[in-house]
């Protein structure tokens, strides 16, 4: 019994130690990287870049389109304005209407980077997006190229929204962990 503690004692002690050592060894010292982009989510127009997917029944009659599944293929851009502005990336996956007595959405998407320093990298975003709040935050959960292993964090800043079309610009400042 003694022994047997002995080899637990003696393997909590070494792990640590063979961990960092192997971190160390490895070289990986970790980055900061800041992105400012503008996402153009836009519903109107002959080549819509959000598409409603998927809707319950009540989502017709919600005032928070709770239950209504959006996939996109939203352009990200270096500056406010999509037709003067050069596009640096995609935000591609999905944001689902999650706030039944709020409007509040569940954010997945990868910021796919296809120009500048980052082009083949993407980064991976998730989380609660309370869109009437001035600035909402959202996690970094993972990248890919010059983002791999990243962790960090999105904020979001509403820059322009058209009530007739839901064609909306949304200011992105993504801070990175890699």
């Amino acid at each position: 019994m003694a022994a047997a503690a002995l080899i637990v004692l003696l393997l909590a002690v070494a792990a640590p130690a063979f961990h960092s050592q192997t971190a160390s060894a490895a070289g990986t010292a970790e980055k900061e990287t800041h992105i400012k982009v503008y996402w153009q989510d836009v519903y109107s127009g002959p080549s819509p870049t959000a598409v409603v997917v998927a809707q319950a029944a009540t989502t017709n009659t919600s005032k928070t389109s709770f239950g209504m599944v959006v996939v996109i293929d939203d352009p990200l851009t270096d500056g406010p304005d999509l037709n003067s502005s050069r596009i640096v990336g995609r935000a591609q996956g999905t944001y689902i209407g999650s706030g039944k007595d709020s409007l509040a959405l569940l954010m997945n998407m990868n910021f796919v980077f296809t120009a500048g320093k980052y082009n083949g990298s993407n980064v991976a975003i998730m989380g609660r997006n309370s869109i009437m709040d001035d600035v909402r935050e959202m996690s970094v959960i993972g990248g890919t190229g010059v983002f791999r292993w990243a962790g960090g964090y999105a904020q979001a800043r509403t820059h322009t929204f058209d009530l007739k079309t839901g064609d909306a610009t949304v200011e992105y400042n993504v801070f990175i962990r890699h």
